[in-house]
């Protein structure tokens, strides 16, 4: 296996660079060079350099570690995502989710009976996004972790009630949240729908999203288990806490990143890496078990929100769901705004303003688009999915822990 590596070659963040093959090596305690025209073998490693193309390429010379074999999947995944934009993520999820298929179905219809209450209106608000039309992204990765879980701690991979259970909070908070955010962005439409502050106003959206939250609360006392309540609960509190992060920026470009990556971990990643860790809780003492539960959930959730402010780049508004350049709009610099700026210093004061001035939003998206920022921002991603690999992969072999590794590869390729 071979590929092109160059366009892949570095991750930085802040002022420190640090090529992603040498990264990698380094936890191999190898060191590779790179010299046209040439063969150097390091280990299980072959680096070719080709002076008529100008590229070069990695290659194993034996048999690599899982690993490694799943790292260069990522490595190859990448490299379709820049040369083949026609990608079809949904068909690509289809795999996943016919492992969980007996698990989740009758999921939407579940939740809405958790909702069910006499008032029409009311009714009406809670059931709307939970219309069945969803990919119920969270609610695999639970699943999915809990029967890779299950099968680990020597029990059987069906779900414990209480698993299940997970699988329909996750998607209540998270659905809930999006609820929230739509009012305070202002939005007016949300996965190819009007929004429930467009079609009810932003009072009822406030109240719908924390009648929600409180379902989900009951919901969560009925499992009976006071440390998965505060795993959990946990979830809310960072919810809170990053969309208060997200009000606010950073003076210093090294702050600036940190602050950027602590509120996507506490807006986007804490559900996942905490649902992902709650039915873990459930089946396993071993707390070795429940940090690797969460760190995947952790990893896999920041690299989906990075691919997200990619895509809010990228994407036309019909593929999102949403308009393209959102964020800019709203006064938010993710991370293709700030790898760009260490290209194009100019829109540092564009992001302590929050591109209010006339013309900041055109003119910050044009710099993205001449800059590395997209690319750099797809890298990173890439960086995290390696680490989830890293974590899953200390779990006992089953199609589910297969199915959680192919995750990382979707999120990597997703259009939308």
């Amino acid at each position: 296996m071979a590929l092109p590596w160059r366009q892949c070659s570095w991750w930085m963040v802040g002022n420190h660079g640090v090529t992603l093959i040498n990264n990698l090596c380094r936890t191999q305690q190898r060191t590779l060079a790179i010299t046209g025209g040439s063969i150097r073998r390091t280990g299980t490693v072959a680096i070719l350099g080709s002076p008529s193309t100008g590229s070069e390429a990695v290659a194993f010379t034996k048999k690599p570690n899982p690993f490694w074999r799943n790292s260069f999947r990522l490595f190859h995944t990448m490299h379709i995502r820049c040369c083949c934009s026609n990608v079809n993520s949904d068909e690509q999820l289809k795999a996943p989710f016919k492992l969980v298929q007996k698990d989740l179905k009758n999921l939407y219809e579940d939740i809405k009976k958790e909702l069910f209450v006499s008032k029409t209106e009311l009714k009406s608000l809670c059931d709307y996004y939970f219309d069945g039309k969803g990919k119920a992204f969270r609610p695999m990765i639970v699943v999915l972790m809990a029967r890779a879980c299950n099968l680990h701690s020597n029990r059987d991979r069906e779900l414990l009630p209480g698993q299940r259970s997970i699988a329909m909070i996750s998607e209540m908070i998270h659905t809930a949240s999006l609820v929230h955010d739509d009012v305070i962005d202002g939005s007016d439409t949300r996965r190819g729908k009007t929004t429930v502050n467009e079609v009810w106003g932003e009072r009822k959206a406030i109240l719908a999203g924390d009648f929600i939250l409180s379902v989900a609360s009951l919901a969560l006392g009925r499992i009976g288990n006071n440390t998965v309540v505060s795993v959990l609960s946990q979830v809310i509190e960072d919810l809170v806490r990053g969309e208060f992060m997200q009000l606010g920026s950073k003076e210093t470009e090294n702050e600036r990143f940190k602050h950027y990556l602590d509120k996507t971990f506490k807006k986007t990643a804490s559900l996942i890496a905490n649902s992902c860790k709650a039915v873990s809780l459930l089946v396993s003492s071993d707390p070795e078990v429940h940090e690797i539960a969460f760190q995947y959930g952790r990893n896999v959730g920041i690299a989906f929100q990075l691919v997200d402010d990619v895509l809010d780049f990228t994407s036309c508004a019909n593929q999102l769901g949403k308009p393209s350049a959102a964020d800019l709009r709203l006064g938010l610099a993710t991370g293709p705004v700030l790898f760009a700026c260490q290209q194009f210093p100019e829109l540092h004061e564009m992001i302590m303003r929050r591109f209010s001035s006339a013309g900041d939003v055109e003119r910050a998206w044009q710099y993205v688009l001449q800059s590395n920022g997209v690319q750099q921002t797809n890298y990173l991603a890439q960086r995290y999915c390696q680490e989830a690999i890293r974590q899953i992969s200390k779990l006992s072999a089953s199609p589910e822990r297969e199915a959680l590794i192919q995750l990382t590869e979707i999120i990597l390729i997703r259009d939308k």
